[in-house]
């Protein structure tokens, strides 16, 4: 009966001294440092799309300016958005 208290006692103070699992290591890219804030924006396109940056206006090559949304979720630096 003592022994087995003894084989008890060494098998939970061996499971409470085991290591404790590591942390996953993530890649940190640009947009795993940006993981606050962001919102849902409809893109030219008519898709959805999630991005964590300002929406700002570009001037267009025949002089008309376009809103687009910066940061984007897929991977895009700029995605231009439906008016």
């Amino acid at each position: 009966m003592a022994a087995m208290k003894v084989l008890t006692l060494a098998l939970l103070l061996s499971i409470s001294a085991a290591k404790p699992p590591q942390p996953v290591r993530r890649p940190t890219g640009h947009l795993e440092q940006r993981s606050n804030g962001g919102r849902w924006y409809l893109a030219a396109t008519g898709h959805a799309v999630f991005c964590y940056g300002p929406v700002m206006t570009l001037p267009q090559p025949n002089g008309d300016l376009q809103k687009v949304a910066t940061f984007c979720r897929d991977g895009q630096a700029v995605v231009p958005l439906k008016d």
